[in-house]
């Protein structure tokens, strides 16, 4: 009765009043205009930010390598399916966080190009409407891919790059790797896919030709991917007769075995406010971010069970405030994010010596 009375509400509160309609969308970005990427490497931003105390720092101008960053859905709420990418809203600032908390982590081995989209709604996800929802997705992905695409002819020239996203931004770098990488030459130019927070499943990789899982710390051409839950948390939304995929982010492995706390190279308290306001208007509240603080050695520890990443509880206020729950979808990137970075960097590296 509870399940069926929080959907009900959902419907209310998060559908959009309008109707799928492509005649109310926003025209398709135009990606040759600077403002319509969250991040680039000439453009001094929020994913330049580098935890206090750490070297190096952001090499935005020297790295060797891209890093094609998909952000999870910061539109919570509206009138229509998909985002109309109002520079001065909340939605605008969720994407703002992302820069800073999780895109950032990648900036100590890559150049960081990071596309803003038309992104589907909150709803799309979790509602029953799945006709309108799907459409809403496809057209976001569609967005993601000709950024992909423009990214690829002007700006990456034939380097390596690194696919990485969370949530919402999984769904389409999944499919960007099904669609745009896998089979083609650009899998050699493919470092890692970080493809974190989503619905990935072990099959969804199986059924790709040349891009696997990765199974240690410094595989390439590979795909890592976790879920985030407290013990006892689960999740129900699970294709029939497919498993998760779940990479552990403190040994690299995708096994069962529980990698200690010590093995944790540091969590970093997310700066700033990630805004999940259900209702009213979406208008920016003026959110301050950064600086990033020091990160937080040994902070976790972390072990994959039925394709779930479960970790230690999380009482701090600087990372409980992002918990629903036992589900620490939220927390995906921030209680890992020093073994991101430094896995990223030691990938890179394994990938250069490759080459050489």
């Amino acid at each position: 009765m509870w399940k069926f009375l929080i959907y009900f509400l959902v419907g209310i509160i998060l559908k959009p009043g309008q109707g799928f309609e492509l005649s109310l969308k926003l025209p398709a970005p135009d990606y040759s205009r600077p403002e319509n990427w969250a991040a680039l490497p000439d453009k001094k931003g929020l994913a330049d930010l580098v935890p206090q105390g750490i070297s190096p720092g952001d090499r935005q101008s020297s790295a060797a390598v891209d890093v094609f960053f998909i952000h999870p859905t910061g539109y919570m709420h509206g009138d229509t399916w998909n985002s109309p990418m109002n520079p001065d809203s909340l939605t605008e600032e969720n994407t703002h966080w992302m820069m800073a908390n999780q895109a950032s982590a990648f900036n100590g081995c890559g150049r960081i190009y990071a596309p803003r989209y038309r992104e589907a709604v909150l709803y799309s996800f979790i509602g029953k409407d799945q006709s309108q929802g799907t459409r809403a997705i496809d057209l976001a992905y569609r967005d993601v891919e000709a950024a992909f695409d423009y990214f690829l002819k002007h700006f990456n020239q034939g380097r390596p790059f690194i696919i990485a996203s969370h949530s919402q931004g999984t769904w389409h770098a999944l499919r960007l790797l099904q669609n745009r990488i896998d089979r083609t030459d650009l899998v050699q130019r493919l470092v890692a896919a970080y493809i974190i927070g989503g619905q990935v499943t072990v099959e969804d990789i199986d059924r790709m030709a040349d891009i696997k899982v990765c199974k240690n710390s410094t595989d390439l051409h590979c795909v890592v991917h976790w879920k985030t839950f407290a013990e006892g948390g689960r999740e129900e939304r699970i294709k029939p007769n497919e498993t998760f995929l779940c990479t552990n982010p403190l040994s690299w492995k995708v096994d069962n075995e529980r990698a200690p706390a010590d093995l944790n190279q540091g969590a970093v308290r997310p700066t700033g406010k990630f805004s999940t306001k259900l209702w009213g208007k979406d208008k920016a509240k003026g959110t301050v971010f950064g600086p990033l603080g020091s990160p937080i050695p040994n902070h976790t520890w972390a072990q994959c069970q039925s394709g779930l990443l479960y970790v230690a509880k999380q009482t701090d206020p600087g990372f409980s405030k992002y918990v629903l729950g036992k589900n620490y979808h939220g927390l995906d990137y921030a209680l890992f994010y020093m073994d991101i970075r430094e896995n990223a960097i030691q990938r890179v590296h394994a990938y250069l010596e490759k080459g050489k």
